[in-house]
């Protein structure tokens, strides 16, 4: 009699007109202890009439939430995995309330991910994995419930999903796969990701083997692009810890990003090249990103790609550079030996575009200087006549890179100031530096790192002459009573120096 009046109830509630009846009679309650039951039958007329009585009606839902449904519904899709009309109420039901606060929280109590892995698993219709997805990517919002999907399995089963599609020209298949691509992307964000790199190795390929558009639809091609591009700008953020760094490097991913690019600088798709570029310079960051990039001679890479007659993509490119650079005396003399390398960088040195390339290759070659500790490198980008060049950066309007520029020219004349003397010389280094000295619009810090180099090239006699002679002992004398307590200290040292004390 009762499996009876539920598939009554569950049959009225279809009619949009029956359901306020229904609610204002309280029949949700009353129905809510059948889904305890171990009759199939009725927990499935029971569920149906609940979730048609209760749809879109967001107070109802939270009050199904409240008097503890949440429990019954897991139940239901661990109890009877293999049902398939009681999995698609249970599945309905959790999609419906998935983006309720209350039900992440309760749910976060269950076991619900190892259930929805079951079903991901167990799907054989696009219909039953897209309602999956659904209720994954709502729970993905909540981070306790986005550990357990990693515990669970999901990064797995994703894996084995798109590798299976991969290269389909189903538009069904096409969805699959931006729906996975979506979660994927979702889940990459958070803060426990660290069993996720199988799943992105996998899912990235999707992008670097494209489907021939002889056999493919353009929406599906498209498809590959996008989804490319999301898990790409998701990267920038998820290699942002060390760990992750050397992971994607122990699988090879960074071969595949410049293998991308390659590809991309000759098609001329602009939108991948710069989701690849990011993700690029978001992995030279971490040191223990820029050794492993060495070892696998990335630099090497990177340096044929500057070839391209891409501004935008030459212009990221330095910037990777230099990011690699930083710190690493290695890498510093491998750049810093590299004539074909350094001529191109003293081209774009002394172009004027507005792509903000001569700016990058100028950071670029003090980034080498400042960090680079050989005397080769100095003779070599002094043989490629960039000193003249660092020597024009000291008095570029932004202070970053007069700083830049102030301190490898300091590293570089401690290491080796016989060869840069006499560039130093021509390009009037020293009254240069004392313009910045005397002005009052100078940064303390560029006043600063202006002395630290004065008292490098006050080891040169002929240097040394230039600088008694251009009187800047009488504006040091000046800065002594300046407002900046460094700069007092520094402007007392040089002082010191340049009197011989």
């Amino acid at each position: 009699c009762a499996v009876k009046a539920a598939h009554v109830l569950s049959e009225i509630a279809k009619n949009e007109e029956m359901k306020r009846p229904c609610i204002e009679a309280d029949l949700v309650l009353t129905l809510i202890p059948l889904l305890e039951s171990t009759d199939q039958e009725m927990l499935l007329h029971a569920g149906r009439a609940i979730g048609r009585i209760c749809y879109d009606n967001r107070s109802l839902q939270e009050e199904l939430v409240k008097v503890g449904v949440i429990p019954s519904l897991v139940r239901i899709l661990t109890d009877y995995a293999e049902s398939e009309p009681l999995v698609h109420v249970a599945l309905l039901a959790l999609y419906n309330l998935a983006d309720l606060d209350s039900a992440k929280e309760a749910l976060s109590m269950t076991k619900v991910a190892e259930q929805l892995v079951k079903q991901l698993r167990r799907a054989e219709n696009h219909e039953r994995l897209e309602i999956v997805f659904e209720v994954l990517q709502a729970l993905a919002e909540n981070d306790a419930l986005k550990v357990q999907l990693v515990d669970a399995g999901v990064p797995e089963v994703l894996s084995e999903i798109l590798l299976r599609l991969q290269g389909s020209s189903q538009a069904e298949d096409t969805c699959i796969v931006k729906a996975a691509s979506d979660l994927i992307v979702s889940l990459l964000l958070g803060e426990h990701c660290g069993s996720f790199f199988g799943m992105y190795k996998s899912a990235l390929s999707l992008g670097f083997n494209k489907p021939d558009l002889s056999r493919s639809t353009h929406i599906s091609q498209a498809s590959c692009e996008c989804n490319t591009n999301r898990l790409l700008i998701s990267e920038s953020e998820f290699l942002q810890r060390d760990g992750n760094c050397l992971r994607m490097f122990q699988l090879g991913v960074i071969h595949q990003l410049l293998d991308l690019l390659e590809k991309q600088v000759q098609s001329g798709d602009t939108s991948v090249q710069q989701a690849a570029l990011s993700a690029l310079q978001s992995l030279a960051v971490p040191v223990v990103s820029k050794v492993q990039m060495l070892e696998e001679g990335i630099a090497e890479r990177i340096e044929a790609l500057l070839r391209a007659e891409s501004p935008p993509v030459q212009f990221k490119l330095l910037g990777t550079l230099r990011m690699l650079a930083d710190g690493q005396a290695d890498a510093a003399e491998i750049l810093g030996q590299d004539p074909v390398l350094l001529h191109r960088l003293v081209q774009w040195c002394s172009v004027s575009d507005p792509s903000g390339i001569c700016g990058e290759a100028n950071r670029l070659l003090a980034s080498i200087l400042h960090h680079n500790r050989s005397q080769e490198v100095v003779k070599a980008i002094q043989a490629a006549q960039g000193v003249k060049h660092l020597v024009s950066m000291t008095t570029s309007e932004q202070a970053a890179m007069q700083n830049e520029a102030l301190t490898a020219l300091a590293i570089a004349s401690a290491i080796d100031l016989e060869t840069l003397e006499e560039s130093f010389k021509e390009s009037q280094l020293v009254q240069s530096l004392h313009k910045l000295l005397r002005d009052d619009n100078t940064s303390p810090e560029v006043k600063y790192n202006s002395m630290g180099l004065l008292c490098q090239l006050l080891n040169s006699g002929d240097l040394r002459q230039e600088i008694e002679e251009d009187k800047i002992q009488d504006t040091l004398e000046q800065l002594c009573s300046h407002s900046n307590a460094n700069v007092v200290k520094e402007a007392i040292t040089t002082l010191q120096v340049l009197r011989g004390e």
